[in-house]
């Protein structure tokens, strides 16, 4: 950055902590005492909103955001490699209301709507924590996406994989596993990736077919990636997807008699495990729910648009009309022969009945003929048009830019920073509570509690007093974190003094009131 009063170090950690106060917007600065927060980083005050502004765009524009990126999720992938050998793959739909741009629809799972945005696809591990995130503004789906961005650079970033050699000697090792919901259900992918990378997939069956026989099941402990254990019912099969490929077929039986079937091209693993992991799931789900929340995921952090690329594929306007054309005499079509097949002619007793019963069933044939006849002329005209074409061939009222991405990923890297030093947090006192969910609401009382900062020249130390939290239980929590967190010797950026942390008692804080 160019010479300034906010240097690099200040800026990173104002924005951490602006991040970890729950302030969702740059304009919201404005609103908090400037010299107070200023204190906590070692400034006279914090800058305003126009000056951090600039200093994120300087950032932004520095070319090295990817990089950035890229290095970070390297690098917790290499230090958490037992939880990077199974990686979430969800994708979250940043809705878009502006008038910049006519962004393509999608569905909204959380809306059941077809709305305008981004879609950003989340990498996590297996306990729910961010690796890394890709943003686009088609409408390809998470298949193309996984083949196109995900998979190459999980290839080249995720630790520990087997060699070429150990891969040619044993045909059931694998690279990592993959898992994913049933919007990435398909048996050839399944067989693509495995052949062609030894990358292990696990999803949801979209058509198990008829339950199993009850006494297949077996029950079993099953341990999550956390620690926690529980009981499930399992049966596995085996489903053969080509003459060279078959699947894992595991089934859990719930205690409603329901049973939720699983596919996994992960020879090596126990059933259990597996089980374990499409169920843990959820984690990636609180993920979303959680960013959405208190860190604003969704929030647009600028209203810059950046061009489409001109080879980018797109679906094509005149299949898509086809294609709704279809739908809709489809419709009408099941409509008509649902109508045809109620009619009941045992029930006509007179023969003026008999009459009406037998125009009734011509004209329905008649109608259901003609639909079908416009379904085939239908689907012969959409044959004619390609699914997908280069953008460059799209109509120019239908051409759009997409949202411009750089801020949006060095806030998102900033926030995927912040939610991993919570979850660290978190996690210290977790073993610690009766009631582990509630972990993170003490960690952001500590965020927002009163404190006294007092430099200790003498020792090189920087003390930071916490004021007590609201109960006995809550000061223990809060004492195992600091002395945790003193055993680190952290050393405050910019200085050579180590952070120290201790509670501050009631009493003595009536002292020092007086």
């Amino acid at each position: 950055m160019p010479d300034g009063y906010y240097g690099l170090e200040s800026i990173f950690i104002i924005l951490c902590f602006l991040v970890l106060l729950r302030v969702k917007s740059l304009e919201r600065v404005s609103h908090l005492p400037p010299g107070e927060l200023g204190k906590i980083v070692g400034l006279d005050r914090i800058p305003e909103v126009k000056t951090l502004r600039q200093k994120v765009g300087i950032l932004s524009n520095s070319g090295n955001v990817e990089q950035w990126h890229s290095d970070l999720s390297r690098y917790w992938m290499e230090a958490f490699p037992d939880f990077s050998g199974y990686l979430y793959v969800d994708g979250h739909v940043r809705v878009y209301h502006g008038k910049q741009t006519k962004l393509p629809r999608r569905y909204v799972s959380r809306e059941r709507l077809c709305l305008r945005g981004m879609t950003d696809y989340w990498v996590n591990d297996a306990l729910g924590q961010p690796f890394f995130v890709v943003t686009t503004a088609l409408t390809s789906g998470l298949l193309s996406m996984l083949k196109s961005e995900i998979i190459p650079r999980l290839l080249e970033d995720v630790p520990g994989q087997p060699s070429e050699e150990d891969l040619k000697e044993d045909c059931y090792l694998h690279r990592f596993v993959l898992l994913f919901d049933r919007e990435g259900y398909s048996p050839n992918f399944f067989e693509d990736v495995y052949f062609l990378h030894r990358i292990a997939c696990i999803t949801y069956n979209k058509h198990p077919g008829e339950d199993w026989p009850v006494d297949e099941f077996v029950e079993e402990e099953v341990a999550f990636k956390n620690g926690e254990k529980i009981k499930m019912k399992l049966a596995e099969r085996r489903v053969v997807l080509s003459e060279m490929f078959w699947i894992r077929d595991i089934r859990k039986l719930c205690e409603n008699g329901h049973q939720t079937s699983i596919l996994s091209s992960d020879f090596k693993t126990s059933r259990g495990e597996i089980a374990g992991a499409i169920f843990k799931r959820w984690t990636q789900e609180n993920f979303f729910k959680y960013m959405l929340e208190h860190f604003g995921i969704d929030r647009l952090i600028e209203y810059k648009t950046e061009p489409m690329p001109e080879t980018a594929r797109v679906v094509n306007p005149k299949y898509r009309q086809f294609n709704h054309e279809i739908r809709k005499v489809n419709s009408r079509l099941e409509k008509l022969q649902a109508q045809f097949g109620s009619l009941n002619l045992e029930a006509i007793d007179e023969p003026q009945m008999v009459k009406r019963y037998e125009t009734k069933m011509a004209q329905l044939q008649e109608e259901i003929s003609i639909q079908k006849s416009a379904l085939n002329q239908l689907k012969q005209e959409r044959k004619k048009h390609p699914k997908h074409i280069p953008f460059a061939l799209l109509p120019q009222e239908e051409k759009f830019q997409k949202l411009a991405t750089d801020k949006k990923h060095f806030i998102d890297t900033i926030k995927m920073i912040a939610y991993r030093a919570e979850t660290a947090l978190a996690n210290i006192i977790r073993p610690k509570m009766a009631h582990s969910d509630e972990a993170r609401s003490v960690i952001r009382q500590i965020f927002n509690r009163d404190a006294n900062l007092k430099p200790d020249k003498a020792n090189n130390r920087l003390i930071i007093e916490l004021h007590n939290l609201t109960n006995e239980y809550e000061v223990t929590l809060v004492q195992i974190i600091c002395d945790t967190l003193n055993e680190t010797e952290t050393i405050f950026p910019g200085t050579d003094m180590a952070i120290f942390y201790k509670l501050v008692s009631k009493k003595n804080r009536r002292c020092q009131e007086v």
